[in-house]
C-alpha cells in the first residue's frame, strides 16, 4: 500500500468509525496527543474547545456520529506528505476538516484536526 493510500486509510477510519461508532477504528486513526477543535460558523470569533483522543473515544462509545451516517461518499484529499507528515481535507455531508498527520511505527495518525460543519446548524 502506498503512503499516500495508507494516509486515505487512517483517515476513513477515523471518519468511517465516527458514522458507525467503531471506538477501534477510531482509536486506531487517532495519536494519543490528538488536538481536535472546531470553529463556529460567527466570523472566526468562537473557537471549540479542544477534544483530546480520550473526548473524542467517549464520544465514539455514546454513539458517535450513528444519527449523522448518511450514504453520500465521504471525500478525502491528500493535500501533501513530507516525510513523517501529511495533509489532508476530508469532507463529508456533515463537516469539512482539515487533518494533520504523522508517520508513526504503527503508522499513520491524526495528531491535529480543524472543523466546521458543511452547513449551520440550526
Amino acid at each position: 500500500m502506498s503512503e499516500e493510500e495508507s494516509i486515505r486509510r487512517t483517515a476513513l477510519d477515523y471518519f468511517e468509525g465516527w458514522y458507525d461508532a467503531d471506538e477501534d477504528r477510531v482509536a486506531r486513526a487517532l495519536h494519543p496527543e490528538l488536538a481536535k477543535r472546531w470553529a463556529e460558523q460567527d466570523g472566526g470569533r468562537t473557537l471549540g474547545r479542544v477534544l483530546s483522543k480520550q473526548m473524542m473515544l467517549d464520544f465514539v462509545r455514546q454513539g458517535g456520529g450513528l444519527e449523522d451516517r448518511t450514504q453520500d461518499p465521504i471525500d478525502v484529499s491528500v493535500v501533501d506528505v513530507h516525510r513523517d507528515i501529511a495533509s489532508v481535507v476530508v469532507r463529508s455531508a456533515q463537516y469539512r476538516e482539515y487533518l494533520h498527520l504523522v508517520k508513526t511505527p504503527d503508522g499513520w495518525r491524526i495528531v491535529q484536526t480543524f472543523w466546521q460543519f458543511t452547513e449551520s446548524p440550526s
